[in-house]
């Protein structure tokens, strides 16, 4: 008995993890998403791991979170993982304000935001290399002009 479970909104190769009531404001949380957005799994974390910003250590939670979804909830590769998406909402903001001077006060938000980071399993294929033409780059040496000092010798003689 009990509840039946949701219909699954992804595709069944992406997984999702959501970070809520995070302490920064949207804009500032954005830059931070935008650095890994289609990346490599693992270069997202590097990344993550080593930037000066001090929202990075809860973005990579989430996205250790997203990539532990994929491997435990739904079965896919962690090696072939990549960031699709990674987008940024508002939330709730809290109002404070500040006395100021003649009995006036100053308003301060103190602003949330949430993050939904999906990883998506993408496998990478190796596709064979054509083989450059040869006859093209004769082609192209035979037509190619000749030095201005070339040219000089030859009216000379």
């Amino acid at each position: 008995m009990g509840k039946s479970s949701r219909a699954r909104v992804l595709p069944e190769s992406k997984a999702k993890a959501v970070g809520t009531m995070i302490r920064v404001s949207p804009r500032k949380l954005n830059l931070v998403a935008q650095t890994i957005r289609g990346q490599k799994v693992e270069h997202a974390l590097n990344s993550l791991t080593f930037s000066p910003k001090r929202i990075a250590k809860v973005v990579k939670k989430v996205l250790e979170s997203a990539i532990a979804n994929a491997e435990n909830n739904h079965d896919l590769s962690v090696d072939d993982l990549v960031v699709s998406d990674a987008s940024v909402g508002k939330n709730l903001v809290m109002k404070r304000f500040m006395a100021r001077a003649r009995g006036r006060g100053a308003g301060i938000m103190k602003p949330f935001s949430q993050i939904t980071i999906v990883v998506e399993e993408k496998r990478e294929e190796k596709v064979a290399e054509k083989p450059k033409n040869s006859s093209k780059n004769a082609k192209s040496a035979k037509t190619s002009k000749k030095p201005a000092a070339a040219k000089a010798q030859k009216e000379a003689a």
